[in-house]
């Protein structure tokens, strides 16, 4: 797997330190993934998938990656020497993707996710889409579906484990899982992923 991982005792291995000593509740399987090249001297990635079926590749409740990137030249719009990316994505039932405030709320949840956990950030940015779809032909039997999807980064200044806390709790969030609702069964039903 190719990460832009240099020596050991660089700040990114001591940050990949930090976030392996993170407990993610059982119903969020994360683990690492290769990261991107070329966007920061150096760079680790998580991917989460809430309550992945066996032998899938992605989650049919909701899925995000996570990627933490460090430069020492500190680029101006970081403002710091780190920068968070983050997805999200999970499904929706058709009438809450209709909501015209689902978008609102999925960023919502990021800053209040940010919030509980004490993560101090700067020069946050993002999108959150909501995708809405209707099944034809061989297709119709499907019926309509939802999807939102939220694309943030921010440049973290304090303890990288909360931030990747906050990040686990997102993805969960628009899974329909809330904090404390671990071993519950999911809040709403599963939405029809498709765009």
């Amino acid at each position: 797997m190719a990460h832009d991982r240099p020596a050991s005792g660089s700040p990114l291995d001591l940050a990949v330190a930090e976030l392996a000593a993170v407990t993610f509740r059982d119903d969020l399987t994360v683990r690492e993934i290769p990261a991107p090249t070329g966007l920061a001297p150096s760079s680790y990635a998580l991917a989460g998938d809430v309550r992945p079926e066996p032998g899938a590749h992605e989650s049919l409740y909701g899925t995000g990656r996570f990627l933490l990137l460090h430069d020492l030249s500190e680029p101006e719009p970081w403002g710091g020497p780190w920068r968070i990316v983050c997805f999200a994505q999970a499904p929706l039932d058709a009438d809450i993707g209709a909501d015209p405030l689902v978008a609102d709320v999925a960023w919502s949840w990021l800053v209040d996710a940010l919030a509980s956990r004490g993560a101090r950030y700067q020069a946050a940015s993002g999108t959150a889409t909501k995708t809405l779809s209707k099944g034809f032909g061989s297709l119709a039997a499907e019926g309509d579906g939802a999807q939102i999807e939220l694309r943030a980064s921010w440049s973290p200044t304090g303890d990288l484990g909360d931030h990747v806390e906050a990040w686990a709790e997102l993805v969960c969030m628009l899974a329909g899982l809330p904090p404390g609702s671990e071993g519950i069964e999911q809040i709403r039903g599963r939405g029809t992923a498709r765009a």
